[in-house]
């Protein structure tokens, strides 16, 4: 569907979930298939190696899940959809929840710049929440 009236911070909040769902995605690969030419990506945060591996396959199926939630935001935003309105507020909640656990418990402080960051972002969908359609089936549309 397409919407002349997309705001531009809407392109761009879709823009930044469709990429989570690509790393999110890359991750579950690499997890699933280790030892690939794609190995060296694991340097830009060795330490998110360390804890998924850890986790086995438990990680590959969050990786999953992160992937289905971010490319569900993103499309949902940019079809301007009030789903994808939902998905991505309660995406960005949780993960300033997380970065706030993280920051406590790990007293991992550089976590702590993703609740300034998510907050602006929830702020803003916030602010243009009336441009969201109400949920609709696609035949009514």
């Amino acid at each position: 569907m397409i919407h002349a009236n997309r705001p531009p911070g809407v392109i761009l909040l879709s823009l930044f979930f469709a990429f989570g769902a690509v790393m999110s995605a890359l991750a579950a690969f690499m997890l699933l298939v280790p030892h690939t030419a794609l190995e060296p990506l694991w340097q830009l945060n060795p330490h998110a190696r360390e804890g998924l591996t850890g986790l086995g396959l438990t990680a590959i199926i969050l990786m999953a899940i992160v992937c289905a939630a971010c490319t569900t935001a993103a499309v949902g935003l940019w079809r301007m959809a009030r789903w994808g309105y939902w998905t991505a507020v309660g995406i960005l909640t949780i993960n300033m929840i997380g970065d706030t656990t993280n920051g406590i418990v790990n007293h991992d402080w550089r976590t702590l710049i993703g609740i300034p960051m998510g907050g602006v972002m929830i702020a803003y969908l916030i602010v243009r929440r009336q441009a969201f359609t109400p949920n609709r089936f696609p035949s009514q549309r």
